[in-house]
């Protein structure tokens, strides 16, 4: 059975940093393009980023775009989310996604919530003084 769990999240100042994992049992994620998703209150779910099945292509929203990096490791089956300059907009819950379809995260697109085969139960994150 495919599963994701994050772990990271926390309370965190403005301007601060927080690294997010997602590790993956069940399956191997080196067939998987993985996402991260987020979800702030009374707001929809928005993609934030997406690294490919070979690690070769990443992509980010303009929100986060210079400010995470995204990077995978295979030999321990974990995707991670570098976050730095956090702002109080980052607040959200943050959820990673694993696709398994080859057209996931290619070109400049990120992950299709429609072409998501696994979900993660998502870490929270609040940006506050």
């Amino acid at each position: 059975q495919l599963q994701l769990v994050e772990s990271g999240g926390g309370l965190v100042q403005p301007g601060g940093s927080l690294r997010l994992s997602c590790a993956a049992s069940g399956f191997t994620l080196d067939y998987y393009a993985i996402g991260w998703f987020r979800q702030a209150p009374g707001k929809e779910r928005e993609g934030v980023s997406c690294i490919s099945r070979s690690g070769g292509t990443t992509n980010y929203a303009v929100a986060v775009k210079g400010r995470f990096t995204i990077s995978r490791d295979n030999a321990k089956n974990t995707v991670y989310l570098q976050m730095n300059s956090l702002k109080p907009e980052d607040t959200a819950i943050y959820y990673c996604a694993a696709a398994e379809s080859v057209f996931s995260c290619i070109g400049g697109s990120l992950l299709s919530p429609g072409r998501v085969d696994s979900w993660g139960q998502g870490t929270q994150v609040t940006v506050s003084s």
